[in-house]
């Protein structure tokens, strides 16, 4: 099945810039990557417009062979990739309606959506169908910032309360990984949301027990939401509030190879990249980052590497 109303860009053209040859239709793609670069409420540094581009851009240099998986993943799964089109920052509640709707098609054609961002605020939109399909979806969040506020500097769907628009679905829990930032007027949200929100600081990470982090996913569906400014700022500086004290590559890996062991990564989102010019490496670690969430979603390891 493929997407009568979206428009699809070719495979040397979209993610990992595979040749024809290498690459399967549209319609046999099990994932589609949905880039969406909203930038309309970023408080501090700006770019993240630019993000799924330079993401696409990043990813036709990733080595496709993984020595994780020992081969080439993406040949398991397929991967088809929407075009790039200008989003309209001037109302987020009506771009985040184009995106649930963008979406939503990727998913009734049973496929696996992994949105570009843009900024955070992207989240709320890009999980709604998610929420209307799954009774039983958790969220899995890697960030520096809570994002509980509710709204910040006049706007409701603020980067900054993207995940207090997320639970303002009464039933879905979270587990957040790496939080180092929350403001006073977010904890009574937090302190009254015990029972749905699971936060592991950043402060503890030298003795995070990664089974503990991953045990409330066990045997339900994920979705995964990736701010990059959880990562330590010596790693991603390009990112509009870069943070110190956050996790480093090997440690978001662990423990997404966890939770896609106990539960089932249903769909993704990227967001919060900045790119700077010239400097390249930002934006590869996250092109790397959406294959190995493609991976460790759709592959299984069958043969050790040899050392």
């Amino acid at each position: 099945m493929e997407f009568p109303d979206l428009s699809i860009l070719s495979p040397e053209e979209g993610f990992l810039g595979l040749p024809v040859e290498d690459a399967c239709s549209p319609a046999d793609a099990k994932a589609v990557i949905i880039p969406f670069g909203l930038e309309a409420s970023v408080s501090y540094g700006g770019g993240t417009a630019r993000g799924p581009a330079a993401m696409l851009e990043a990813s036709h240099q990733v080595e496709l062979f993984d020595e994780e998986f020992w081969g080439e993943c993406f040949r398991e799964y397929g991967v088809a990739t929407l075009v790039d089109e200008p989003v309209d920052g001037s109302d987020i509640p009506a771009a985040l309606n184009v995106l649930a709707q963008k979406t939503t098609a990727v998913l009734e054609a049973g496929k696996f959506p992994l949105v570009f961002g843009g900024e955070h605020s992207i989240t709320p939109g890009a999980i709604r169908p998610f929420l209307d399909r799954y009774d039983d979806l958790i969220i899995l969040h890697f960030d520096a910032h809570a994002d509980l506020r509710d709204g910040y500097e006049g706007e409701h769907y603020s980067h900054a309360a993207a995940i207090r628009r997320v639970l303002d679905h009464p039933t879905v829990p979270i587990v957040s990984v790496g939080i180092r930032n929350i403001s006073a007027e977010e904890i009574p949200f937090l302190e009254e949301n015990r029972h749905r929100i699971t936060l592991h600081w950043g402060k503890d990470r030298r003795n995070w027990n990664i089974e503990e982090i991953v045990a409330p996913l066990k045997g339900r569906p994920i979705y995964l939401t990736f701010d990059l400014d959880g990562f330590d700022s010596s790693l991603m500086p390009a990112t509009g509030t870069p943070e110190p004290g956050g996790f480093f590559w090997e440690e978001a890996l662990d423990i997404i190879r966890a939770a896609g062991n106990v539960g089932t990564i249903v769909g993704a989102d990227i967001n919060e990249l900045a790119p700077i010019d010239g400097f390249n490496a930002p934006n590869f670690l996250a092109a790397k980052l959406a294959y190995k969430i493609l991976n460790h979603t759709f592959c299984k390891i069958e043969v050790s590497a040899v050392t």
